[in-house]
């Protein structure tokens, strides 16, 4: 990584939160349903989610009776997340806050960190808090863009100045080996089309290894993820895929047609300037989190509006910018397509609905 931005100035005033999302509010439900069933700790026992944004999966551990605390440097968020009942300290997590909490709370017998353990510099600082803070029986579970994903479905969009570590198993095992931890399960789930939950604990717990580690690093060898000419190839599907939807976008504009898009996630940055899609193709952009209402696209200026105006401006093609969630935004405006708009889907492959 040639350029890593200070956190500070992408993380102190963030203004994603998961629960704007029906669909994450549901997976989440589902996480901490399965953690609590796999590793069934105590009633009363600490989780702490780092990076635990709006408090959305700690709700679900403090609804099974469990204690919880989030930490989180979005100023705001935590101090939403805290007024709603879910204790948040404003921080970045590392090894001190780590005594902290253990020195006020006590040990840990979860710890959860998703979709932001990549976002971290220092990864071996933050695990070295993770193993002080954890009690001998807890779990450390995390999600992350999985590079099997990233690769089979290009995926290349996720790839931005947020991501610092691009994740797959094989170095995760000797990652937390070397920092006093075992990889002991590695989970593919669907979330941001496509993620690796892993489960670590302290090296000496007697938790077993789950098969899907072995599993896991065999597909990865299979895949060829760690030589050079497959990256060189997956550069060329990048490509091919630009230059793919690059010629539908323009077909339509010079046929008359306006084009929105719907979703404002930071991968979209990513795809709109690798595939040169600027204002003279997306007119606007929409998308359902008052947050980000009212603003406009890093670089390119493009306003973000709320998607009441989809009824108002009715444009011919929406481009999904946020892809992950293609299915819940299609079903949520069908309204939208009944009255003959169509939508443009453009990763994993670009699909045209209805066609």
């Amino acid at each position: 990584m040639l350029d890593v931005v200070d956190p500070r100035v992408l993380f102190r005033d963030y203004v994603y939160v998961s629960g704007t999302s029906p669909v994450f509010v549901r997976h989440f439900e589902t996480y901490a349903d399965d953690i609590l069933a796999a590793y069934g700790p105590d009633e009363g026992a600490l989780a702490v989610d780092i990076g635990s944004n709006d408090g959305t999966l700690l709700g679900f551990f403090k609804r099974h009776g469990l204690a919880v605390l989030g930490v989180d440097p979005a100023r705001d968020i935590a101090a939403r997340a805290s007024a709603a009942g879910i204790e948040t300290w404003p921080e970045f997590f590392d090894a001190a806050v780590a005594r902290r909490i253990a020195g006020q709370r006590g040990a840990a017998s979860v710890i959860t960190a998703n979709n932001v353990f990549a976002h971290a510099d220092d990864l071996g600082g933050i695990v070295d808090g993770i193993r002080q803070l954890l009690d001998d029986r807890g779990v450390f579970a995390f999600e992350v863009s999985y590079l099997v994903d990233v690769f089979e479905k290009t995926l290349f969009d996720t790839i931005y100045h947020e991501h610092l570590s691009y994740h797959s198993v094989r170095p995760l095992v000797e990652f937390f080996t070397s920092h006093g931890m075992r990889l002991i399960d590695a989970r593919r789930i669907d979330t941001h089309g496509g993620s690796l939950r892993g489960i670590a604990c302290k090296a000496e717990a007697e938790y077993p290894t789950a098969p899907s580690v072995a599993e896991a690093i065999a597909e990865e060898a299979r895949l060829g993820l760690h030589d050079a000419d497959t990256l060189r190839s997956f550069s060329r599907q990048i490509d091919n895929l630009r230059d793919e939807l690059g010629l539908l976008l323009r077909g339509f504009k010079e046929a008359g047609k306006s084009i929105a898009g719907y979703g404002a996630p930071a991968k979209a940055t990513t795809l709109m300037y690798h595939f040169g899609l600027g204002p003279e193709i997306i007119d606007f952009i929409v998308d359902d989190s008052p947050l980000k209402q009212g603003l406009f696209s890093p670089g390119m200026h493009i306003p973000v509006l709320p998607s009441s105006v989809l009824a108002e401006r009715h444009p011919d093609y929406l481009l999904i910018l946020a892809w992950n969630f293609a299915e819940p935004i299609m079903r949520n405006n069908a309204a939208y397509q009944c009255e003959g708009g169509h939508f443009i889907v453009p990763v994993p492959a670009v699909e045209v609905i209805p066609s």
